[in-house]
């Protein structure tokens, strides 16, 4: 019988992100996506809803960029609650960026050092501990109680 949390979407990266799972690349890629996505979509609502202070989409992308980068000059501010809320949301959305970014980042140097210094020995571990098990169920049948 399968073990059920192999089978399920929620719990193989295989059928989410690809035969190798989450990796640092495709977390940058996917969240560059989707910032680059909320910055467009923000200046669009914006230049929309608030003609009068965003004259022009260029300038609502010029806004959204400042507002997810955490700039901010304050050249351009949104005066209604729809803009407020709108810049809040372009604003945790900067924060998450800039977050990922920084841990992704921190996360590959940590392994490259790991792996220059022979360090990294995860993957060998990983195979002793198959290699084990195996030798253990031939030993012993699983208990089917």
């Amino acid at each position: 019988m399968s073990d059920p949390q192999k089978t399920s979407p929620r719990h193989d990266g295989h059928r989410v992100f690809g035969p190798k799972g989450l990796t640092a690349s495709r977390a940058i890629l996917i969240i560059s996506t989707v910032t680059v996505a909320v910055v467009m979509l923000s200046a669009l609502v914006m230049r929309v809803f608030d003609e009068k202070e965003f004259t022009s989409y260029g300038e609502a992308v010029w806004w959204a960029a400042q507002t997810v980068t955490t700039v901010g000059y304050g050249d351009i501010v949104p005066e209604d609650t729809l803009g407020r809320f709108v810049a809040g949301i372009v604003m945790l959305m900067g924060v998450a960026f800039i977050s990922i970014l920084s841990g992704v980042t921190a996360s590959g140097l940590v392994d490259s050092f790991r792996k220059r210094r022979g360090l990294d020995q995860h993957e060998e571990l990983l195979a002793e501990l198959a290699a084990i098990r195996k030798r253990l169920d031939a030993l012993e049948p699983p208990d089917r109680g």
